[in-house]
């Protein structure tokens, strides 16, 4: 695995952060590297329950 497919996988879990998708949407298998550099960008990015991205 190429270190551009977990950076690929980190940025793609990003925008789903942002974008509220449910975790779910994760399009790689349990045990794979890209699902943990997916879940990293998610958890990054994805805003905490009661944060509000107007709030400041």
């Amino acid at each position: 695995m190429s270190r551009a497919e977990l950076v690929r996988a980190l940025t793609e879990g990003a925008e789903a952060g942002r974008a509220r998708q449910p975790v779910t949407v994760c399009p790689y298998p349990a045990g794979d590297l890209r699902r943990s550099a997916w879940v990293r960008g998610y958890a990054k990015a994805r805003p905490l329950p009661g944060e509000d991205d107007d709030a400041q």
